[in-house]
């Protein structure tokens, strides 16, 4: 058995943003791996003179060559991402189906993206590190640790939750940047008069090293760039 890390992140991800997708996902890899990974994502950014915060709301159409060797990177290594991609989230009925509360259906999200076929429980062990965005995140992640305990009936293969800054983990940076583009795809931001050049040069060097459309969903056996299209039903 092995121990896998996973870094998860979500962009669009509150309620009333105003927003109609939102999106969570994660990158993958071996614990064992986690230094030189991380010792490679410094390096790439070390050549390009470019050691600060990787986020997709913070791009420089300057560092685009530092964008596609990152991406290159990933697919060259054995880190593994996927994500949640959900859609109308106007259709969203959390009285009917979350007891009223848009945070019990995040922590369903969190549940469903992890829970996969690409996550074989009896396998592996999982540490999952979450990015922190506000002050409710022990609250959180006792909610997530719940979740998990009630499905496995206490014997999770997901056996370590924390919250970790963004900025302070590479990997974290990297998963920002995948769930950003396809993010950005989904609501057709790249199709709008004025549309950010670096953005939608980073979503087509995506497209072309994956094979797949970012705001579409892959075969769900794939493992290596993994989107689950997830569209809530339009009650009548």
């Amino acid at each position: 058995m092995s121990i896998k890390n996973i870094y998860i992140d979500e962009s669009c991800h509150l309620e009333n943003d105003g927003f109609p997708v939102m999106c969570i996902g994660y990158l993958k890899i071996e614990a064992t791996d986690y230094e030189d990974i991380k010792a490679g994502i410094k390096s790439i950014k070390l050549h390009y003179k470019s050691p600060t915060e990787i986020k997709w709301n913070k791009l420089s159409i300057s560092r685009m060559p530092m964008y596609r060797t990152l991406i290159d990177f990933f697919f060259d290594q054995p880190i593994f991402f996927r994500c949640l991609l959900m859609k109308y989230k106007d259709r969203l009925h959390h009285e009917d189906f979350n007891k009223g509360d848009h945070n019990s259906y995040y922590y369903k999200l969190v549940y469903f993206v992890l829970n996969s076929m690409t996550n074989p429980p009896r396998q592996n062990e999982y540490r999952v590190f979450m990015d922190i965005k506000d002050t409710r995140g022990r609250e959180q992640l006792e909610q997530i640790e719940r979740v998990f305990v009630n499905k496995y009936a206490g014997n999770s293969p997901f056996t370590h939750f924390q919250h970790i800054h963004s900025d302070e983990n590479e990997l974290m940076q990297l998963t920002d940047l995948f769930i950003g583009a396809i993010t950005y795809k989904a609501r057709g931001e790249h199709l709008k008069k004025g549309a950010s050049q670096v953005k939608k040069e980073i979503i087509d060097y995506l497209e072309n090293k994956s094979g797949y459309s970012l705001d579409e969903g892959t075969e769900p056996w794939e493992e290596k760039f993994n989107i689950f299209d997830h569209q809530p039903k339009n009650l009548k």
